[in-house]
């Protein structure tokens, strides 16, 4: 059964940004059924923040106890080990089959519990190391958005967690209604890619790195062709060497992998917003024909064209 119940557990010093994505993707909103929302801390009362600001907390950690979802939020002393009562409460409420997620340096809660032994998890990519060395039985994946795994979700730093939260409502409640909270937002209702386009500045600005800039807005421009490494290369005006090397700095992926998602995402739009064929849809974003669209679609996706336009479309 889809989970309505939702209990956020904010440790002192919580982030407020944590606390904002909670309210805005389960918070109440007009024409749209919402959720049963409780923040909780240890006990009820004034919680500072990272701002320096309190917050009044009404809940202790009862809620945890009959929550179907429960959110740790990260918080600035995410090394300073919770309470046993909050550990319990988090082990208690996975034995009972509750989904229990975190972003950013809240995963770091979650290990200290004991739930993300043997998992593969995902934290802000700063804090990445730091979380794999203090807990060797736990694989941290730092280039990944969220990562699912079933009961256990996590998600990568700051506004990452928007994207987890979203896609707990996409997985559970379905597109319809992750996509009209994203559209009140302001948001795509999935961002594709991972944190690493993130770790370094995207376009420094010396010469070559505003030369590679114009390849990529040309490149943004020119899906429907067929684009080579060596043609980029020339167009940046470098070795085919450098290039990739300032492209991956970049981008934190390469040529290859960063047309594929231009391509997906180009072919996503086209599917929820046009009435074009797949075999149409697949020129326009620079595949041979449908069936390598729909090839590369259900890799990365894990559905077919068809089954997205069903889904989204409609949205």
């Amino acid at each position: 059964m889809a989970f309505r119940r939702v209990a956020a557990y904010a440790p002192p010093g919580v982030t407020a940004l944590g606390l904002g994505i909670v309210h805005a993707t389960f918070g109440s909103r007009p024409g749209i059924a919402g959720f049963d929302v409780a923040v909780c801390a240890r006990r009820p009362g004034p919680l500072p923040t990272d701002l320096g600001l309190p917050v009044t907390v009404r809940h202790d950690l009862r809620p945890l106890a009959t929550a179907d979802l429960i959110i740790v939020l990260p918080a600035v002393d995410y090394l300073t080990e919770p309470s046993d009562p909050v550990l319990q409460a988090l082990r208690a409420a996975h034995g009972r089959g509750a989904i229990i997620a975190a972003h950013c340096v809240g995963a770091f809660t979650l290990a200290m519990a004991g739930l993300l032994d043997g998992r593969t998890v995902t934290t802000h990519w700063q804090f990445a190391a730091e979380l794999a060395a203090r807990h060797p039985e736990v694989t941290v994946a730092p280039e990944a958005l969220y990562i699912d795994e079933g009961r256990i979700v996590t998600g990568a730093g700051a506004a990452a967690g928007l994207d987890m939260c979203l896609h707990l409502i996409r997985r559970e409640h379905g597109a319809g209604l992750a996509n009209e909270i994203a559209r009140g937002l302001v948001v795509p209702p999935h961002r594709d890619g991972g944190q690493a386009q993130y770790v370094s500045t995207p376009v420094p600005a010396d010469s070559e790195d505003q030369r590679l800039a114009t390849v990529i807005a040309w490149a943004r421009a020119h899906l429907d062709h067929r684009i080579s490494v060596d043609m980029l290369a020339a167009k940046a005006l470098m070795s085919r060497r450098s290039f990739l090397r300032h492209f991956r700095s970049a981008t934190g992926t390469s040529p290859h992998a960063w047309l594929r998602t231009q391509r997906l995402s180009l072919a996503e739009q086209l599917l929820e917003t046009t009435d074009l064929s797949i075999e149409q849809i697949a020129t326009r974003v620079g595949y041979r024909g449908a069936a390598a669209l729909r090839e590369q679609f259900v890799l990365q996706r894990g559905v077919s064209p068809s089954a997205y336009r069903r889904t989204f479309s409609g949205s």
